[in-house]
């Protein structure tokens, strides 16, 4: 059997750069050797890329910036490669299909989808059109409207209305009220999310928020357990795992309680009963096709109370960090890591 080549894109720059970083370690792990020659590069904060060219059990200790060797994806639809840089020498390396282990922007947010696109090579997970739209609350929000997904009550603000920080927290107090969470439309892993409950702490939200992107969501707080689902495939074959609940060891989910706190646990499979399972499922799904989803992703809603279903995002390049709910959910599902890489990359190459 033949080996693919397979380009494992990681770092980035992005916010998230430090969990790829984690995510990548473990997906290049987990990648056959008898069925992949694995080409990682390394995506530095500053957006230069290193091609690594030692060991893979090396990866996470070595010096990049002293160790590995400039390169850039060709967009060149006839030698489809990595373009590997010594001195004034280059030398295509074949790619046969691009992994990004890349979260948020810069990566997750169809740039990267759209390079291996104008390039030709495929790219496991969504496109670039389904990796923008889902990138962005604001987009996301407006399809799951469209596919008649429930949502909480939310506002989109521009950043340029915060000149006047006073309008912007009262218009929030009357249209949303407290408690309510201030969000970065186009973040991942968390980041920038605040919970506010008066007016100091929505404008404290708002400037942290405005910190990480241009465009800013103030949502209705709720009381609500958070179910995750895994999605692999692409339509009419979409399957979903079965659900995660994530238990946070702060009020609410946010970076720390994400990936620094020990207390924080996921429960595999959520307690759920079957019916409601079975409708947040179909929701997920839905939700995927709604996109134009393929390859992976992850659906997470809110569960109140009463069982009332909430849908909140779609992440198309979930972690794969060893603690990552999408793995584990798959895991449970019946399909290890090392099966579910192979299903991914199977998918791009179709």
């Amino acid at each position: 059997m033949d080996k693919k080549n397979v380009l494992v894109l990681f770092g980035g720059a992005s916010p998230e750069h430090e969990i790829s970083k984690i995510s990548a370690d473990n997906v290049l792990k987990h990648l056959s050797e008898e069925k992949y020659h694995v080409i990682p590069v390394y995506i530095t904060k500053e957006g230069k890329w290193l091609l690594y060219d030692g060991t893979i059990d090396q990866i996470k200790n070595i010096a990049w910036e002293k160790f590995g060797t400039p390169a850039i994806l060709s967009p060149d639809r006839v030698n489809r490669g990595l373009l590997r840089i010594v001195g004034d020498k280059v030398k295509t390396l074949p790619v046969d299909v691009v992994f990004p282990v890349l979260h948020g922007e810069n990566g997750e947010d169809g740039t990267i989808q759209g390079l291996c696109e104008l390039a030709d090579i495929p790219c496991v997970g969504c496109g670039m059109l389904s990796s923008a739209v889902s990138m962005d609350k604001t987009f996301m929000k407006i399809i799951a409207s469209h596919a008649g997904l429930p949502q909480v009550k939310y506002l989109v603000l521009q950043q340029y209305e915060l000149e006047d920080l006073d309008a912007v927290a009262k218009k929030i107090r009357y249209q949303i009220g407290y408690p309510c969470f201030i969000k970065p439309s186009s973040a991942g892993s968390s980041i920038g999310i605040s919970k506010a409950t008066n007016k100091k702490e929505v404008i404290a939200g708002l400037l942290a928020a405005a910190a990480v992107s241009d465009k800013i969501i103030a949502e209705k707080g709720i009381n609500g357990r958070e179910i995750e689902f895994g999605v692999i495939g692409a339509d009419p074959n979409i399957k979903v795992s079965v659900p995660g609940e994530v238990v946070s060891a702060a009020e609410f989910y946010d970076y720390d309680a994400k990936y620094h706190n020990a207390e924080s646990k996921t429960i595999i499979p959520a307690p759920i009963p079957d019916d409601i399972t079975d409708l947040m499922q179909q929701m997920a799904a839905d939700i995927f096709r709604a996109v134009d989803g393929s390859g992976l992703a992850r659906v997470d809603f809110f569960l109140d109370e009463n069982n009332k279903i909430i849908f909140n995002e779609l992440n198309t390049v979930p972690g794969f960090t060893s603690i990552s709910l999408f793995s584990q959910t798959w895991e449970t599902s019946g399909i290890p890591f090392t099966d579910m890489l192979d299903i991914l990359i199977e998918i791009a190459m179709r």
